[in-house]
C-alpha cells in the first residue's frame, strides 16, 4: 500500500477523513474536515475528491461533504448487526409499547458499548445515545452488562482505565465498577441511575444467541422518578424471546 511521506497510510487517512463525521457535524467544508482529522488541507482536499468520485462521500453546491449513500449501502448490507436487528425489532417494540420510553438494542465493539437499534417516543426523557452511539462501557447499564459478560482478561484492561465521570453518579472508580459488574453478573440486570444524565435511568438484560453467549443488551431509558425494578421482567421477558430467536437454549 502507498505510503506518505511521514510513514502513515494512504487508508490510514481515509479513515481519519471518515470519522470526523458525527450526528453533530453531518456536512463540513473541507477546511474542517482537514482541521478535524489533523491533515493539510491539500492532501484533504485530494482524498475527498478521491471519496466523491468513488460515491463515498458527497459534495453539495456550496461546497460541504457529507456521508455518500455508496458508504451506507456498503455498511448496511454487509453489517453484521442487521440480522440481529432484524431479529430484534418485533421484541423491541413490544417493549417499546408496554413503557413508552426509549428503547435499545446494542453490542459490545471495541472497548465501547454500540448501540445499532433504537426506539423512541416524543416527550420521552433525554436521552444521549443514537443508532451508531458509542459510550465507555461503565457509564451505561447497557456497557456494563456487556462488561460483566466479557472476559476476565478484557474486564481488567477496562478496571485499568481512568474512568470518565459524566454525573457524580457515573462510576468512577475501580472498586465501584467491580461490585457493579458483580451485581449485574449476579442479577442477570443492571439499573444505572443518573449515570449519564441526572434524569435519566437505563435499565438492562443480556440477550444470548447461539451457545448461549451474551451477544447483546437490550435496554431502556426511563425518567428517574420511574420505578426501574418495574420495567425489569418486562425486559427479561423480550430478552428471553429474542435469544430463543437467535438460536439460545437459555430459556
Amino acid at each position: 500500500m502507498p505510503r506518505v511521506a511521514t510513514g502513515e497510510s494512504v487508508l490510514t487517512r481515509v479513515v481519519r477523513i471518515i470519522e470526523v463525521f458525527t450526528a453533530a457535524r453531518r456536512s463540513l467544508t473541507i477546511s474542517e474536515i482537514a482541521r478535524a482529522a489533523e491533515l493539510p488541507v491539500p492532501t484533504t482536499s485530494r482524498l475527498v475528491a478521491e471519496l466523491v468520485g468513488h460515491g463515498f462521500l458527497v459534495r453539495d453546491s456550496g461546497g460541504l461533504v457529507r456521508i455518500g449513500m455508496r458508504l451506507w449501502e456498503l455498511a448496511h448490507r454487509a453489517s453484521p448487526a442487521l440480522s440481529l436487528r432484524e431479529a430484534a425489532m418485533p421484541f423491541l417494540e413490544d417493549v417499546h409499547h408496554a413503557v413508552g420510553d426509549h428503547v435499545q438494542l446494542s453490542v459490545l465493539d471495541g472497548d465501547e458499548v454500540l448501540f445499532v437499534e433504537r426506539l423512541s417516543a416524543p416527550g420521552a426523557v433525554i436521552n444521549y445515545t443514537e443508532i451508531a452511539g458509542r459510550l465507555p462501557l461503565h457509564a451505561s447499564s447497557s456497557g456494563l452488562l456487556l462488561l460483566a459478560h466479557s472476559s476476565p482478561e478484557f474486564q481488567e484492561r477496562i478496571l485499568g482505565r481512568s474512568l470518565h465521570r459524566y454525573t457524580e453518579h457515573t462510576i468512577g472508580d475501580a472498586d465501584s465498577l467491580r461490585r457493579a459488574l458483580d451485581s449485574a453478573r449476579r442479577s442477570g440486570y443492571v439499573i444505572a441511575e443518573g449515570h449519564i444524565h441526572d434524569d435519566a435511568t437505563s435499565v438492562a438484560v443480556p440477550v444470548t444467541g447461539a451457545g448461549d453467549t451474551v451477544v447483546a443488551a437490550l435496554s431502556v431509558i426511563v425518567p428517574r422518578h420511574t420505578d426501574a425494578f418495574s420495567v425489569v421482567p418486562v425486559l427479561r421477558t423480550a430478552a428471553r424471546a429474542l435469544s430463543r430467536a437467535l438460536g439460545s437454549s437459555n430459556h
